[in-house]
């Protein structure tokens, strides 16, 4: 299969490169610099030369395509109308092929579950950081002869990427892990090659497939920052001030979330294998200390 992704060289993309390669797949990523496009080969990836604002190109990479998998994402005040660009550009370019288009969203989409498990057919209310980002899920759904599907990961980890090994460099680097908040509300958690192999998996999804990507119980925020913090201090950002650093996404990060992905599990056959992420950060902080001739 040749499959065209978005993102291809970002911190999900790679292990998503990486896993369809393993699987014999023909993949294309699009690169946006000399780096990228090196990125790219050495993961074994064909180098599509633009970005998410050059929509003639991916529109030309995704008909040339087999399936389509979008995790690009550009970090602007324009990401909204970035990211609408993307997607139309891919479904033009699929449109009426019946081939797989896989959209990554997020569990900011929920808003906070109120200490409830939520699933596939909760209601969503969206965090304002990401207010626009179910209209684009639809697109993806909805669109006309595409075998459109839904991604929504929660909190990555693994790799020495996201949140929770944010929170370790902090302390590594600055002396402490600050967290929004009182760091009560609750953090579902992904490792990103678990995540990985969903995306392969989910290429062959029925049409109008939402999945939730969440391995193992939410932990509370406070808890994930003293374990990336080891034996340094973990402390609370007031949620006002954090809001006048980070904007709209200071309230994301203090809600509450549990989601389940047993439907991923019973549908696809996920099977999430990964150490859980406090195990994780154990390792990494055990890594990051190590001296560099041992």
């Amino acid at each position: 299969m040749k499959v065209f992704l978005t993102g291809a060289t970002g911190y999900i993309g790679s292990a998503v490169t990486e896993r369809l390669a393993a699987f014999g797949d023909a993949v294309s990523g699009l690169a946006r610099s000399e780096e990228s496009a090196r990125k790219l080969e050495r993961l074994g990836a064909a180098v599509v030369r633009g970005d998410l604002r050059d929509a003639p190109v991916i529109e030309t990479a995704a008909r040339q395509a087999d399936a389509a998998i979008h995790l690009g994402f550009e970090f602007s005040t324009d990401a909204e109308a970035v990211d609408r660009a993307a997607v139309e550009a891919l479904i033009r370019g699929m449109r009426a092929s019946g081939k797989p288009l896989i959209y990554t969203s997020g569990i900011w989409v929920l808003g906070d579950t109120a200490g409830a498990e939520a699933d596939e057919n909760t209601p969503l209310n969206p965090a304002a950081a990401v207010v626009w980002r179910p209209g684009h899920e639809r697109l993806v759904l909805r669109a006309e002869g595409v075998r459109g599907i839904v991604i929504r990961p929660a909190m990555v980890y693994g790799r020495g990427g996201g949140f929770a090994a944010g929170f370790a460099r902090a302390a590594m680097e600055g002396g402490v892990a600050q967290y929004v908040g009182a760091g009560e509300n609750r953090w579902p958690f992904v490792h990103v090659d678990d995540l990985a192999d969903l995306y392969v998996l989910a290429l062959q999804a029925p049409a109008g497939s939402v999945y939730f990507a969440s391995a193992g119980p939410a932990l509370p925020v406070r808890e994930v920052a003293r374990a990336a913090a080891g034996d340094r201090p973990a402390e609370a950002i007031p949620l006002e001030q954090a809001r006048r650093a980070m904007g709209p996404m200071a309230d994301a990060l203090v809600m509450d979330q549990a989601v389940s992905s047993r439907k991923a599990m019973r549908e696809l056959g996920w099977n999430p294998k990964a150490k859980g992420v406090l195990e994780e950060l154990r390792l990494f902080r055990g890594q990051a200390t190590k001296p560099q001739n041992s």
